[in-house]
């Protein structure tokens, strides 16, 4: 009986060691590594002279696309914020394509003659307009916006400057979330995922190259532009990743950004969320390459630990920590009488797992407080991440479920937002 109590319990402390590790590594542990990998690389690079970039202006001719759908209350703003862009005019074209709008957001655009309006009744997505923008784009350079965001002035000389280097194939810009004061926790939690994952996208950048781009404001060299097929989900993740596949990379540049505010609710920012989850298991299936670290030895190493270990592992693992670390406790505290629960009885390793044990029991109680909160509409900061990190990982679950079910459609019903001012 003692040797069966034995293995189990070995079992236990493998599998919580395991997803202990999993976890850290993907939240923490990576971003640790990278900042020392990319110390490493600028201590070399000066130590090897290395060639200081140039100073030379660089304005290539440069077309901007919009895509919108019904955003009648929000296009006039976008429309305005676009011609303030610092860019010579004649070096600028400007698309907005509008295709299946049944609002009035197509006839506001054709009031301005500097822009380009394509329109179709039909509505087939936004990558499908993505594909029929792009045919009509006559510049090396195209960039991407979003419709519901405003950009800074200076964000198309910031990201052009990138593609005097060869080498790069694409540029991502920084997506801004503002916060209302009156809003939920969870949907301020945004912006404090969207702080944190600029910090990774800049290291990331500064090691090789950013992986993946989000669509509210992205460049890309026309020619590498790939027509993808009409249902995949997050068009803009799958076709910087397939650039760098060609041997390119995506960089990042923060000075370009585009702002848009959090979700309006919580409803809406969970159908987002789970919409963008079952998207990475379609895009996971569509850049199968990228698994293969002797054939994209630093891209896949990023790929793994930026991206899919928190689609895959990390979301699994926090369950099993959960429960193998309550399994050890209740273990030891059989064994030894409730006297062995944070007593020196089991030593100091018999005291971790129950420390580590209550910890996870308070975060998730945290977490789960502030659900009842958000959805009574009531902001309390100090659950904002504990909120968030616990959303975020539900919804992997629930967007891995759609995605088998093949349930998630390209076309979505956009999260409602609060006013941009």
């Amino acid at each position: 009986m003692g040797s069966i109590y034995f293995s189990i319990m070995v079992v236990l402390k493998i599998l919580f060691w395991f997803s202990l590790a999993v976890v850290f590594y993907s939240y923490i542990g990576y971003g640790i590594l990278l900042w020392v990998l990319v110390r490493l690389k600028n201590l070399l690079k000066k130590e090897g002279g290395g060639n200081p970039a140039g100073t030379m202006l660089f304005e290539p001719d440069t077309t901007l696309i919009v895509s919108a759908w019904n955003e009648e209350d929000f296009i006039e703003q976008k429309i305005e914020n676009t011609l303030q862009l610092d860019y010579p005019g004649s070096k600028l074209k400007l698309i907005f394509i509008t295709d299946g709008s049944s609002d009035n957001t197509a006839d506001i655009v054709r009031r301005y003659p500097a822009i380009r309006l394509l329109h179709q009744p039909e509505r087939r997505g936004k990558i499908a307009a993505m594909n029929r923008a792009i045919k009509e784009v006559t510049t090396p350079i195209v960039i991407f916006s979003d419709a519901n965001t405003l950009l800074n002035t200076g964000c198309v000389r910031e990201m052009v400057k990138h593609y005097a280097d060869p080498r790069v194939g694409g540029v991502a810009g920084e997506k801004k979330v503002i916060s209302d004061p009156g809003s939920q926790s969870a949907v301020s939690g945004e912006g404090l995922y969207w702080k944190y994952e600029s910090a990774l996208k800049k290291l990331d950048s500064e090691l090789y190259s950013v992986v993946g781009a989000a669509g509210e404001l992205f460049s890309v060299r026309t020619a590498l532009f790939e027509e993808t097929a009409e249902n995949i989900i997050i068009e803009d993740f799958v076709q910087s990743l397939k650039i760098c596949m060609k041997g390119f990379i995506i960089q990042y540049e923060p000075l370009a950004y585009a702002m848009e505010t959090a979700s309006l609710s919580m409803k809406d920012e969970e159908k987002r969320k789970i919409r963008i989850c079952a998207g990475a298991f379609q895009a996971m299936t569509l850049l199968g390459p990228l698994f293969n670290p002797f054939r994209y030895p630093v891209l896949s190493f990023q790929f793994l630990s930026h991206r899919i270990l928190r689609w895959t592992l990390c979301p699994v693992c926090l369950v099993i920590l959960l429960l193998s670390d309550s399994a050890i406790v209740a273990g030891q505290v059989m064994s030894g009488g409730t006297s062995a629960f944070l007593t020196a009885g089991n030593g100091f390793a018999g005291s971790f797992y129950a420390i580590v044990w209550i910890c996870q029991v308070a975060f998730y109680c945290l977490a789960l407080t502030g659900w009842l909160y958000a959805h009574k509409n009531i902001r309390i900061k100090a659950l904002f991440v504990p909120y968030y990190f616990l959303f975020m990982n539900v919804s992997v679950f629930l967007g891995f479920r759609r995605f088998l079910k093949k349930q998630q459609s390209v076309l979505w019903e956009k999260a409602s937002r609060t006013k941009l001012t």
